[in-house]
């Protein structure tokens, strides 16, 4: 296996410690308040506003140096062409393990990006609503396997990308309940964005089960811009323990809820259960079909123990 390291002289990536990384920042600096930043926190999360903006604003602003040259490669070479075409959503792919704060990042990235200069229309789609129904799921005898590939309606997913960067005005995505556990009949429409952001684990993986034959197209073919979240498997596995145990005392004891036969348990019946799933599934699924998706990616965020950010690899130009 080729091992990519961003501290080799001749690695792919240029390496950056947290120090170094918010010293880039140089024009972008917002105002938010601690509403604004508690509602973008995840259970369990320790996001502060000293994070946001020593992670966030610089990766806001290096995004955006990307748009706005994906915005004068559009119109100079639409001049050449004589293509009055107008411009595409740019499109930014976030990936990474379950438990590793994928969801902050895009919330907080999308908040940000918000705030640029133009003040763009940015929309967040998981792709967590391209997962199959549960009772597809069980016809295929695969409900336990749910986040791996097979679970998931990958040439659904690369439809609703294509009809985006084909430019059609109005696109409708499926949504996902982390409550029923399963797709729920309400949509979610993406109208005429200039910014879209993708989150999943699934979404840089280009070993998925082929479905068809013809020539083989992958989710990340329609990025313009990828980051993946990374930390160590110990620091993953904690945070999913602890975010279970949390989601225990709270999401898990409405009567409406999938989990709800967790709610009564002991909290070390508790803790041996999330470790059962984390081992028997999200483990494996981390190992094989995420994890060595890591260095497709344009940036890695790497987080330490407490979720903060300890470096940043961005892939050089």
């Amino acid at each position: 296996m080729i091992r990519l390291n961003a501290e080799e002289p001749y690695s792919p990536y240029i390496a950056f410690d947290r120090k170094q990384w918010s010293g880039l920042n140089g024009s972008f600096s917002y105002t938010l308040s601690n509403q604004e930043v508690d509602s973008l926190r995840a259970l369990n999360e320790p996001l502060n506003l000293q994070e946001i903006q020593e992670i966030y604003f610089p990766l806001s602003h290096l995004l955006s140096i990307y748009i706005e040259e994906a915005s004068v490669l559009h119109a100079r070479a639409g001049a050449f062409l004589k293509d009055g075409s107008k411009k595409l959503p740019y499109i930014i792919g976030i990936a990474g393990s379950v438990a590793a704060g994928k969801s902050t990042t895009a919330r907080v990235l999308q908040k940000v990006l918000s705030l640029s200069p133009g003040k763009p229309r940015v929309d967040l789609v998981t792709t967590d609503g391209f997962l199959y129904p549960n009772r597809v799921l069980e016809s295929k005898g695969i409900l336990n396997r749910k986040g791996f590939p097979e679970s998931y309606d990958i040439r659904g997913l690369i439809r609703f990308l294509a009809d985006i960067k084909s430019g059609k005005e109005v696109v409708e995505a499926p949504m996902y309940s982390h409550l029923e556990y399963d797709i729920v009949e309400e949509t979610q429409i993406i109208n005429k964005p200039d910014i879209v952001i993708i989150e999943g684990i699934n979404v840089l993986q280009v070993n998925l089960k082929r479905q068809h034959k013809g020539p083989r197209i992958f989710v990340s073919d329609f990025f313009d811009f990828s980051i993946y979240v990374h930390s160590s498997e110990g620091n993953l596995r904690s945070w999913y323990i602890n975010r279970f145990l949390s989601l225990q005392k709270t999401a898990f004891q409405k009567k409406d809820s999938y989990f709800n036969k967790f709610a009564d348990m002991g909290h070390d019946e508790t803790v041996r259960t999330a470790r059962s799933i984390w081992n028997e599934i999200n483990r494996p699924n981390l190992l094989k079909n995420i994890l060595p998706t890591r260095y497709r990616a344009n940036l890695i965020l790497e987080k330490g123990p407490d979720h903060a950010v300890t470096s940043v690899n961005i892939r050089k130009i």
